[in-house]
């Protein structure tokens, strides 16, 4: 009964080599633009922008610059013809300009440590990496140089050797002295051996 059931549906085969839908778009060539209602900008170059003016304010010369600008303003405001003065003194403008400016300033300052705050967090992850590099190369050459000095003790050294062939020819020394004062050697002696040789 079932397959007679099937058989009045249309089957499409499943799998790897199954024939799919026909796609409006093909996948290994790039789609159209999409219109964004949000204008698209660069977040890097809005960073970097940010980060120049944080600098800017935070130096002597903006300070200078915006000391001169509100004495200038200020200096108009009180001594010109009222007719061209364009804040009277209560200043609202001016007070409404540098709330503005100050409202800009501090997203644009905190941006810009943000970004900083990034950089040193990568930095100080390399400088960690590099530490643990360091560290394992040292104690790989400790361990190295603690090998080296197992087996050099097992080795003459010059000095070693030196000094075994000074005794050694004190006591030839010795023993030819004594040779000499009594006239005999023991046959295997090497001074009996040097005076046969003669």
């Amino acid at each position: 009964m079932a397959p007679e059931r099937e058989s009045g549906r249309e089957r499409h085969p499943a799998g790897a080599t199954a024939a799919t839908r026909p796609r409006t778009s093909r996948l290994d060539q790039p789609g159209p633009r999409r219109r964004r209602l949000l204008p698209e900008y660069d977040p890097e170059a809005f960073g970097r922008l940010s980060e120049r003016i944080a600098r800017f304010l935070g130096t002597g010369r903006f300070i200078v610059w915006m000391t001169v600008v509100i004495i200038a303003w200020l200096t108009w405001n009180v001594t010109a013809p009222s007719h061209l003065r364009f804040d009277p003194y209560p200043f609202i403008f001016l007070t409404l300009m540098l709330s503005l400016q100050a409202s800009y300033a501090a997203p644009l300052i905190l941006l810009a440590q943000n970004r900083q705050d990034d950089r040193d967090r990568v930095n100080l992850e390399q400088d960690r990496k590099q530490n643990e590099r360091s560290i394992a190369d040292t104690e790989y050459l400790t361990r190295e140089i603690a090998a080296l000095r197992m087996g050099l003790g097992e080795v003459a050294t010059r000095d070693w050797i030196r000094s075994e062939l000074q005794d050694l020819v004190k006591e030839l020394e010795e023993l030819r002295v004594d040779g000499h004062r009594e006239g005999v050697f023991p046959a295997d002696h090497p001074a009996r051996r040097d005076m046969d040789d003669r």
